[in-house]
Formats: structure tokens, sequence, C-alpha cells
């Protein structure tokens, strides 16, 4: 698929299936390159991600739901279940993390930069989230991104055995679409893009 249509393919994809779209084990390939060749500032490779299949995937998912039961109201609750549910029935789920000790090293040697760190790491995780998204949209799999980070970043810490610096910034559930997407209705490009000469 040209890299055009792939963009075009990648869309947030929140009702998903268990069907086997490529092997796991492609799908961890695909990850792994994407983890490996998306760019850092100061080539700091601070990116991390987790991918889960099968009983971590399943786990991953009832660790949100039961974060969501401790702050949505009892009458709102089955929403929130149907919506983890659809999740929960794809094929994986994979975890994004900033290693923050390699931010503070950078902080460390390089003091002139401190409070742009931050913002670059946020940056290079959001190019690495892309990246895995279109890949994964490449291959037939829809997919979505989410953060849950306050409600479970202690309990998937423990529950998988996730080193206390890596932050987690958030949660791509994916699998065959069982629904489309929604119509998207896109802005005018002139008002979004400028090209001079």
């Amino acid at each position: 698929m040209e890299f055009t249509k792939a963009l075009e393919t990648r869309r947030s994809i929140h009702s998903l299936t268990n069907e086997m779209l490529l092997p796991d084990d492609q799908v961890a390939d695909l990850v792994g390159h994407a983890v490996q060749h998306t760019p850092s500032a100061f080539d700091s490779q601070s990116q991390r991600a987790i991918l889960l299949f099968g009983e971590k995937h399943a786990q991953l998912w009832s660790i949100v739901l039961e974060g969501l039961r401790k702050v949505v109201p009892a009458a709102d609750f089955p929403k929130s279940e149907k919506k983890i549910m659809g999740f929960a029935n794809g094929r994986g789920t994979v975890l994004y993390f900033d290693d923050t000790a390699v931010l503070e090293g950078l902080v460390k040697s390089y003091p002139l930069y401190e409070k742009n760190f931050r913002l670059w790491a946020e940056q290079q995780l959001g190019m690495l989230q892309s990246n895995v998204w279109v890949g994964l949209a490449e291959v037939g799999y829809g997919a979505s991104l989410q953060h849950y980070n306050e409600l479970i970043e202690a309990d998937v810490k423990k529950a998988f055995d996730v080193p206390e610096a890596w932050k987690l910034s958030a949660q791509m559930p994916f699998g065959k679409a069982a629904a489309g997407p929604k119509t998207k209705v896109h802005q005018p490009l002139e008002k979004r893009f400028i090209v001079l000469k």
C-alpha cells in the first residue's frame, strides 16, 4: 500500500474482533521496527512499547474496567463497559511509555534544553504511535489511541513487571474492525496548510 493511502486508512476504530489478519510474530516485528526506527531528540531513544496478546491483552482491559468502576457512577458504568469490551475483544494492545531515566540523563547532560525535553519526549512518542498505527492499518487492523493512564499505571506496572522509570503514555488496542469508522469531515486544506515559494 502506498504511504498516502495508508495514512487515509488509519482511523479510530473502537469495536474490534480477535480475528488474526497477520501472524502475531509479524505484528511484533512491525511494532519493533517502528520502535527501532522512529526518531527521537538527541537520538535519546527513550520511547518504549509493550505488546500484549491473549491473556495479557485481556488482563489489561480488566485492569481498565476495574479502574473505571472506581470513578464512573454505577448508572453510567454499562456504557463504559461496552466501550472497553470493544477493545478487549480485539487481537492485542500496544502500551506506550517514555523512559524517564533517559529524560533525567538528558537534562543533566544538556541543562540548557531542560524545558524542551518533556515536550520532545511527547513528540517522539506521538511519532511512534502514529508509525505503529499506520503500520497496523496497512495490514488491515483497526486501532485507536486510549489514555487511561492515571487510572491504571500503577496496576499495569505491577501486572506486567514494568520498570518504575517507564511513564505510561497511551494504550493502542487493535484488531479486525467489527464496524467501520465514523464519517470524517475534513476542514478545508487551505485553512490548515500553507505553501510558500
